[in-house]
């Protein structure tokens, strides 16, 4: 079996972190070593990062730099390795999310910018969109836990622009709305027919 390369992204409160653990999970029970990995990382950068998370006051090419510092180390430190050692790789998040939430969070950040800055890092072999409507996804998390990009308006921009570039890149499209058994199913069965082309 070759190395692969899982990302699953999405907006807020999709459902991300719950269904990359469940995904490796369902993987390592068919005996593969699989290894869980996340953005922000938990390097020095990526613990600057979850601090201005909650800083208004932070500005967005700010954002935007350090997402991309934090991945440069995340992928040549960490990702690339594992995918050497032959190990399938599952990020809970990776660059579609600077992708989206940048570009929609200032008018003066294009996605052909966040791509450029983020253009040393390695491309996943496959990208699930994880979607689900914002009304949702914030009735999901507590007030203490909202970050300064879980508004409303600002959800609303992030959920059309990642459906737009699902539809334009490809990627797999999954509503997580449904209770997490079907939607994990849902993922095992684009992750199995993408293992069987790589095997």
């Amino acid at each position: 079996m070759k190395s692969l390369f899982i990302v699953l992204d999405g907006g807020d409160g999709a459902g991300t972190t719950t269904h990359s653990r469940l995904l490796k999970g369902f993987l390592e029970s068919k005996g593969l070593k699989v290894y869980l990995t996340q953005e922000p990382s938990q390097s020095k950068i990526g613990i600057l990062i979850r601090e201005f998370l909650k800083k208004k006051e932070i500005p967005p090419t700010t954002d935007a730099l350090l997402f991309a510092a934090d991945r440069d180390l995340h992928y040549k430190n960490e990702i690339k390795n594992k995918l050497e050692d032959g190990y399938i790789v599952i990020s809970d998040r990776y660059l579609e999310s600077s992708i989206v939430y940048q570009s929609v969070h200032s008018d003066k950040i294009t996605i052909d910018w966040v791509k450029e800055i983020n253009k040393f890092v390695g491309l996943p072999d496959i990208t699930i969109i994880l979607d689900i409507e914002p009304e949702i996804a914030l009735a999901r998390k507590g007030d203490e836990d909202l970050e300064k990009f879980e508004d409303p308006q600002i959800l609303n921009k992030v959920r059309k622009l990642y459906l737009l570039r699902a539809k334009q890149e490809g990627y797999p499209t999954i509503s997580s709305d449904d209770i997490i058994e079907l939607v994990q199913e849902k993922i095992q069965k684009i992750i199995i027919e993408k293992l069987k082309t790589r095997s």
